[in-house]
This record gives C-alpha cells, sequence and structure tokens, in this order.
C-alpha cells in the first residue's frame, strides 16, 4: 500500500494531479478541498495517498489532510458509496461539515451532492454516525511544503482556460456538463475574468450546496 508521497507537483487539473517523486510520476486523483491547499507547479508538496487495485486499473487517491484520507476510507465502506462518489462528497464540503451533516442527521444538505439521492444520504447516516464520533479528536495531519519552492519544471502545463478546466472537473466529480457550464458561468460573473480555475470551481460547489 502506497501511504504517502513527497515531492514535485508535475501538474494539476482538478480533479487530477501528478508528482514527480525521485523521477517517477504519480497520477494521483483528489477532492477540491485537498487541490484548494496545494502550491503551484514546480513547488514541493506531501499528501497522504490510499491505492485502490481494481481488475483493471490501480488508482492512487491523494489528500494534503489525514482526516480527509480517514473520512474517505470510511465513506468507500459505506454500501453503494466507491471511490469518485467519496471524492465528490469531499469535493462538496469540507470534513467538519460532512460529519455535522452525519452527526444531525441532516439528509437535505447532502442529497445537494451529485450521485448522492436520498437513500444513499440515509445508508450514509446510519453506517458512519458512530464511526465517525472519534474524528474530531484526529490531528490535521502533513503541512504544505510552500517554504521549499522549486523551478518550474519545462514540461510543466501550458496556460489552460480557466472555465473549461473548471466545467471539466465539475463533470468529472460527477455533475451534468449543462450544470457545470451553467455553475462556472455564474461563478464566474461572481470572480470576474481574472479568477482562477479552482476560485471557480470552489464558487460554482460553494452556490450549488448553499440553501
Amino acid at each position: 500500500m502506497i501511504g504517502y508521497l513527497r515531492g514535485r507537483l508535475l501538474e494539476k487539473h482538478p480533479p487530477s494531479l501528478m508528482l514527480d517523486v525521485g523521477g517517477v510520476g504519480y497520477e494521483v486523483e483528489a477532492s477540491m478541498n485537498t487541490f484548494y491547499r496545494l502550491p503551484e507547479v514546480g513547488e514541493e508538496v506531501a499528501i497522504y495517498t490510499h491505492l485502490v487495485v481494481r481488475e483493471d486499473a490501480q488508482l492512487l487517491y491523494g489528500f494534503t489532510d489525514r482526516q480527509e484520507r480517514s473520512l474517505f476510507r470510511e465513506l468507500i465502506k459505506t454500501n453503494g458509496v466507491g471511490p469518485k462518489l467519496a471524492l465528490t462528497i469531499l469535493s462538496g464540503t469540507s470534513g467538519d461539515a460532512f460529519i455535522r451533516c452525519v452527526e444531525y442527521e441532516d439528509v437535505a444538505t447532502l442529497v445537494k451532492l451529485p450521485g448522492v439521492g436520498r437513500k444513499t444520504a440515509e445508508r450514509l447516516i446510519i453506517e458512519m454516525k458512530d464511526r465517525l464520533k472519534s474524528f474530531s479528536s484526529q490531528p490535521s495531519g502533513l503541512k504544505l511544503m510552500n517554504d521549499v519552492p522549486l523551478p518550474l519544471a519545462e514540461s510543466a502545463s501550458p496556460v489552460v482556460d480557466e472555465r473549461r478546466e473548471a466545467e471539466t472537473a465539475l463533470v468529472a466529480l460527477g455533475y451534468k456538463p449543462a450544470q457545470a457550464t451553467r455553475s462556472v458561468e455564474q461563478a464566474s460573473r461572481t470572480l470576474g475574468a481574472e479568477a482562477s480555475a479552482e476560485d471557480l470551481i470552489r464558487q460554482a460547489l460553494r452556490a450549488m450546496i448553499s440553501p
């Protein structure tokens, strides 16, 4: 099991990133909460990881926060919740907010997440309520290595259309293309033309999840 990686951030295109560890490039899937905390491409970062082995692929998931990885592991233990849906849940809400939803049996908030219907929300509450009681006492985990900047790699990603990247990320997280486009357009009007893809995604998710 690969549980931890430390290296140079080569690429980040939500929800995917690539990390150079000793000359080996690791492709990692991550929630938006993790992406918001990543440094710039070319800088060093440390992440916790979880490896999922399937018949047709080996998928690596990354987290800058140990509690978020623990939540991910608890989520995929829940009947009907796979890694993709777990990442969607952890992208649409913070770990603390999700724990509160489970504690207070807040089905109405959970069903706003794509892929989470009422039955799934109720199952999450029933199966996870007891398992999440110890989470508030867990340490946050690793800190980013922002104080060790490295030069940009020659192969660093070119400038991309921020709005298109934000839409692609939302679709990858489970939102319908039309909903993703509409939400990113609204976020762009709110934040302005200079907003980054990550800022657009954050604003779009906030708008879709809020009452």
